[in-house]
């Protein structure tokens, strides 16, 4: 065998490792909720492209407060810590979802993962964006085996999401969540305005303080986890949750480290968020 049909023959030979490797795709739907485009990122774990329809679990990660889908990979490099934790068998196989929710110029484009006027998130995620990436990425489909996390507006987005659909989630991390806003006018020149008011709308201490006895044992189900550093600016909000949280004997784990709303923190963060929801998947 000469030397170009040898490279050939080992090309060949190892064509299924690299199309196994574990590996971060872009992908878009188009909302007819929301009139508009979303786009996406996946991170697929090895084997992904051999696997068959309904074999994975899934976490949804949102992301923050003027940042666009991308940020979990650009700024978080969830991509490069999933694959250390699943070489490792921190977490199991598993398919990353980040949604786009957001972008900086927060004055003109719509922010937020809760229903305002002219912009129902909350509607477009559980009635086409979920039943959509699920089918098309072999995602096993059932509470169990779902699971949703995210950093600041992306905190309380999980956090809320997670008191509202407590049928949909396993699990839910909230990492330096905004959970309250004070702000109640609307300027409609001034998209962030409508996110300032349905965070506030939307407070997760005050909805679980006013829960029903059958809410609060609906949220007893799923894991709770709150993590928050100790010189971030919505500490406050997240203590008041863990209180609430607490008081309504609602199992929930507090992670209370050192660092502020900072990139360096919820990086740190994922290594314990990644294991955390896959330890529920495989109950």
């Amino acid at each position: 065998m000469n030397m170009k049909k040898r490279v050939l023959f080992i090309l060949i030979l190892l064509m299924p490792v690299f199309f196994s490797q574990a590996r971060v795709v872009t992908d878009s739907i188009q909302s007819k909720v929301l009139g508009a485009t979303v786009k996406y990122n996946v991170w697929l774990p090895w084997g992904f492209e051999r696997s068959t329809e309904g074999q994975y679990p899934v976490l949804y990660l949102l992301h923050g407060f003027t940042d666009t889908y991308s940020a979990w990979v650009e700024k978080g490099r969830v991509d490069e810590i999933a694959d250390e934790l699943l070489q490792t068998g921190e977490i199991s196989p598993m398919i990353i979802i980040m949604p786009n929710a957001g972008g900086p110029d927060t004055r003109n484009v719509w922010n937020g993962y809760f229903d305002m006027d002219g912009w129902a998130y909350e509607t477009f995620f559980f009635t086409e964006f979920i039943p959509a990436v699920e089918k098309k990425y072999h995602i096993v489909g059932d509470r169990q085996h779902r699971a949703v996390s995210g950093l600041s507006m992306g905190g309380g987005g999980s956090t809320v999401y997670s008191q509202r659909h407590p049928d949909m989630f396993s699990s839910c991390y909230a990492m330096s969540a905004w959970l309250n806003s004070e702000s109640g006018e609307v300027d409609p020149a001034n998209k962030a305005s409508y996110v300032m008011k349905a965070v506030g709308d939307h407070a997760a201490s005050a909805f679980v303080q006013n829960a029903s006895d059958e809410v609060k044992a609906q949220l007893r189900t799923l894991r709770w986890f709150i993590d928050i550093g100790d010189d971030d600016f919505l500490f406050d909000q997240d203590i008041e949750l863990y209180g609430a949280m607490r008081r309504a004997r609602i199992p929930c784990e507090l992670r209370v480290r050192n660092g502020g709303h900072t990139w360096e923190y919820w990086h740190t963060a994922l290594r314990t968020s990644l294991p955390f929801a896959s330890r529920e998947f495989n109950k």
